[in-house]
């Protein structure tokens, strides 16, 4: 008899370890978490899954992404071929090729920091960092399993739903106001792993709404089921909603448009940006006759880790 209540027993604590390790297993199969077991881990699975849940266990309110894609908004996308450089073979196929180099320095960037949520910003309208933006994250999922969340985080010119031919609203403005959870907002629109939450209805004070404590809460939520979270945001210099992102982010994408952007004015934007993680500077609209050369934007000098990645020209 005790022979068999020990193997009832046994049996039970391998079933509960089981359970243990495949709630701790999901953020290994989340990008960019790690999905392997120490090397002084045992062969065993059940009790490598019960050192992790020891180490790392995961929070009540985990989003699992097959579930995030399953229950969001899924409106159809009309992407226009005109400004996004991976689905139109008569754009430039250099202008593709260097936001595939763009995607290869911000993961080599990640291999020294952490760098989940990015934000790609400018110093006045007009420079491109909502191009940047799209196309940036459709050349990340193009790679295999890659996670992307767009947010268009200009909730005074919202423009990232353009491109991408998606709806404006429900989006971040309704989330922020409480009107709306986040599977209302966020929308997955076509094959692959990008979802978008785009800017939502027109407000009379997105400061006041990006600063009360949701945008933290939603990214917070979302950053660990996908492999970036990349927000587009207002100019730096017009008003102060960039640098109320800015603190909410790892890591910062300045966009300066070639032959248009005063020297004077960029720097004044990384005197703005001064003791946050500015990655770097993508130039934008370079002609393609500068293209292969040696381009770069100069009056920088803050030692940021400056890049010199040159965008398609801005159509």
């Amino acid at each position: 008899m005790s022979r068999i209540h020990e193997a009832l027993k046994k049996a039970e604590q391998e079933r509960s370890a089981v359970q243990t390790g495949d709630r701790v297993v999901l953020p290994a199969d989340t990008i960019g978490a790690p999905d392997s077991a120490p090397a002084s881990a045992p062969a065993n699975g059940a009790e490598i899954f019960v050192r992790r849940t020891a180490v790392a266990p995961l929070p009540a309110n985990y989003l699992r992404f097959d579930e995030l894609r399953t229950h969001c908004a899924h409106p159809h996308w009309h992407l226009d071929p005109n400004v996004n450089v991976f689905f139109n073979s008569s754009l430039s196929e250099h202008g593709a090729e260097q936001f595939r180099t763009l995607r290869s320095r911000l993961y080599q960037l990640r291999g020294t920091q952490t760098l989940r949520t990015l934000l790609v910003t400018s110093s006045v309208p007009g420079e491109g960092k909502t191009f940047v933006t799209n196309n940036l994250s459709q050349a990340i999922v193009r790679q295999p399993d890659r996670r992307v969340l767009m947010i268009d985080a200009d909730l005074r010119c919202s423009r990232l739903h353009v491109p991408l031919g998606a709806p404006s609203a429900p989006g971040l403005t309704d989330y922020l106001r409480g009107e709306a959870d986040e599977m209302a907002v966020i929308q997955h629109g076509q094959e692959g792993n990008l979802c978008f939450i785009p800017g939502g209805k027109e407000v009379p004070n997105p400061s006041e709404l990006l600063s009360n404590g949701r945008l933290k809460t939603l990214l917070d939520r979302v950053t660990p089921v996908f492999d970036w979270v990349i927000l587009d945001s207002p100019p730096c210099l017009p008003v102060a909603d960039a640098s109320v992102l800015a603190d909410l982010v790892d890591g910062i994408l300045m966009i300066v448009r070639a032959a248009s952007t005063p020297a004077e004015t960029a720097q004044r934007t990384c005197q703005e940006l001064k003791g946050r993680n500015l990655l770097g500077v993508v130039l934008n609209a370079v002609e393609e006759a500068h293209a292969y050369g040696s381009y770069y934007y100069a009056g920088y000098g803050y030692g940021y880790g400056r890049q010199d990645d040159k965008s398609a020209p801005k159509p």
